[in-house]
């Protein structure tokens, strides 16, 4: 699978590290009232889907940047990579 990095290009997938859903990109406020059943939720529901799904990659082999991959779980299609700092920053959520 080539995964087509913004800064770098086209890259063999073996080069990352898949690191799971990208919604792990928008952690609980620690601070909020309901903030140990959040995180529970955050660290342990995850979804399972088929088909269309953002997920996580590291590349280990590389820059060392994370990615937020849009993939089809069933074709294994990529549909968009983009940063995840980039991503974490538009969602208005970084801290």
């Amino acid at each position: 699978m080539i995964i087509e990095h913004p800064l770098l290009g086209p890259r063999d997938a073996a080069e990352f590290t898949y690191l799971g859903d990208a919604a792990m990109i928008d952690r609980p406020d620690w601070q909020s009232g309901d903030a140990i059943r959040e995180f529970h939720d955050y660290l342990y529901l995850r979804d399972n889907p088929a088909g269309e799904h953002r997920e996580l990659w590291f590349h280990e082999q590389g820059d060392r940047s994370w990615l937020v991959v849009t993939r089809n779980t069933t074709t294994h299609e990529i549909t968009k990579v983009e940063l995840a700092r980039d991503t974490a920053l538009a969602s208005g959520r970084h801290r």
